[in-house]
């Protein structure tokens, strides 16, 4: 399955994300705009993760003075998954 997350307060603009909706295990995450090397970084780390552990790991990161960052917005943006698939 492909969810699209548009980001705020970030340099990256969307995040997308395919993942398995039966074992919710991330197959891969593309971030468009924001620094390369962390972005491409952050995303290779959490290939082969479970949602929730993105959640757990990555909730609350501040880039510098903004109240957020692109492994906040992905990890809610995990959680918009998470919260979808339980409707």
């Amino acid at each position: 399955m492909t969810y699209e997350y548009q980001t705020s307060f970030t340099c990256s603009k969307l995040i997308t994300i395919e993942y398995d909706e039966k074992t919710h295990v991330v197959e891969s995450i593309t971030f468009l705009g924001g620094c390369p090397g962390n972005t491409i970084g952050v995303a290779t780390l959490c290939k082969n993760k479970k949602l929730e552990e993105i959640v757990n790991l990555l909730s609350g990161i501040k880039c510098g003075y903004k109240p957020t960052s692109c492994p906040d917005q992905l990890a809610k943006a995990c959680l918009a998954i998470l919260d979808s698939i339980s409707k």
